[in-house]
């Protein structure tokens, strides 16, 4: 399905990888943080948000069905892991870990054709 960003179709990172931070991301120390009730202890300085750290990870801000349609409820407050996660060509490149969380659910990887619009206004970055 040409032009949207796949992203929103999947979630497979949501629900495949541990989320661990720093614990001043959490709103009870930075504004606009990570709301500190989504998440849990990971060590002395961390926090992990909830679910993630399970057998079978699924973070507790994850709406919606993983491969069909998703959204991250808590997006402008994700913790930074969520910010650096690059999915397979945002930045004109496969991702190795993009494309292991979507195999981890059945899903194939993300090519470059998944991010191109027919109005031309949703074109990652090309290659260099």
């Amino acid at each position: 399905m040409a032009g949207s960003i796949p992203c929103l179709r999947c979630g497979a990172c949501c629900a495949r990888f541990r989320v661990g931070f720093y614990w001043r991301e959490t709103d009870d120390q930075t504004p606009a943080g990570v709301p500190l009730g989504l998440t849990a202890p990971l060590g002395h300085h961390r926090r992990c948000m909830l679910g993630t750290d399970q057998a079978r990870p699924r973070c507790i801000a994850l709406e919606g069905q993983v491969g069909v349609a998703v959204r991250c409820a808590i997006y402008a407050q994700r913790p930074s892991p969520c910010r650096e996660f690059t999915p397979s060509y945002a930045d004109g490149r496969p991702q190795e870990r993009c494309a292991a969380a979507r195999a981890a659910h059945g899903l194939p990887p993300v090519t470059l054709a998944d991010w191109v619009d027919d109005d031309d206004d949703c074109h990652p970055p090309q290659a260099a």
